[in-house]
């Protein structure tokens, strides 16, 4: 079975180059191809010109800084994995979408969760709110990586009816790390005793699927964000899901919002099955 590519943005920021840098990690790992993407799009007020050469002065400056991004993308992601086969390409189109649109067959897209390029042309913290809500595979989103690996991935366990492809991706990724995995699950007090029980049976047959994975659970009282921040602080990378948004103060939207905001590590958001 072909392996499907892993595709890293980066606009020249040093946000993005640390992205660029985990996933050329991811790529090893996966045996994957990595391909290194940007977009660049004139300033608003640039956009209503036609032929001006201010204009094309302006357009010509923000390629060349697109150009220099994925060159020194390049070196670091090759930097970081000798050997890694790697490609980039120049994104046509509003760069949010574009490099949303560009994660499609990959294994996953990484984006630095802030960073600005040439005249804010592109900046990665509206590709990672574009992606999270809208992309149809998984994205990770990075802050600030571990620099000691602490050997842990953590993964949100919200509905306990419908969490396999968040699950999956997690023992994957624990696996692959060798790491252990943590999965925790927000509950009002109430109900944390039944909560626990049925995540730890729904967690059984995942240790029959992952052997090599050393699984733990927890049942956290108080709000899910807030349960999945303090996640991000221990863990070298935090799963979770995206399902379709619901209304009210703790819906998904809610929740992997305040989760990509306030994060101190990567985080992985997979969407459910469509």
């Amino acid at each position: 079975m072909k392996v499907k590519p892993i595709v890293a943005a980066t606009d020249g920021s040093e946000e993005s180059l640390q992205a660029v840098e985990w996933a050329a990690g991811e790529a090893v790992r996966h045996a994957a191809l990595l391909r290194i993407v940007s977009a660049a799009s004139l300033p608003p007020r640039m956009t209503g010109l036609q032929v001006r050469p201010e204009r094309d002065y302006i357009a010509d400056l923000i390629h060349a800084e697109l150009d220099q991004a994925l060159n020194a993308a390049a070196f670091r992601a090759a930097r970081a994995a000798p050997g890694l086969v790697i490609v980039t390409d120049s994104l046509a189109g509003p760069p949010a979408q574009a490099v949303t649109e560009s994660g499609s067959g990959a294994s996953m897209l990484v984006v630095g969760s802030r960073g600005a390029g040439a005249f804010t042309a592109m900046t990665l913290g509206s590709v990672s709110r574009n992606a999270a809500p809208h992309a149809a595979w998984p994205d990770e989103v990075i802050r600030d990586p571990n620099p000691v690996p602490t050997r842990q991935v953590g993964v949100g366990v919200g509905d306990l009816e419908d969490c396999p492809r968040s699950l999956t991706f997690a023992f994957e990724e624990a696996g692959l790390h060798e790491a252990s995995l943590l999965a925790v699950h927000a509950c009002p007090a109430p109900g944390a005793a039944a909560a626990a029980a049925r995540l730890a049976e729904l967690l059984e047959s995942w240790r029959e699927k992952y052997p090599g994975v050393p699984v733990s659970h927890q049942v956290v009282p108080g709000h899910p964000a807030r349960a999945l921040v303090g996640l991000t602080v221990r863990a070298d990378l935090v799963v979770m899901g995206r399902h379709a948004g619901h209304p009210g103060p703790h819906g998904p939207g809610r929740v992997r919002h305040a989760v990509l905001s306030h994060a101190h590590g990567p985080v992985a958001v997979v969407p459910t099955a469509r």
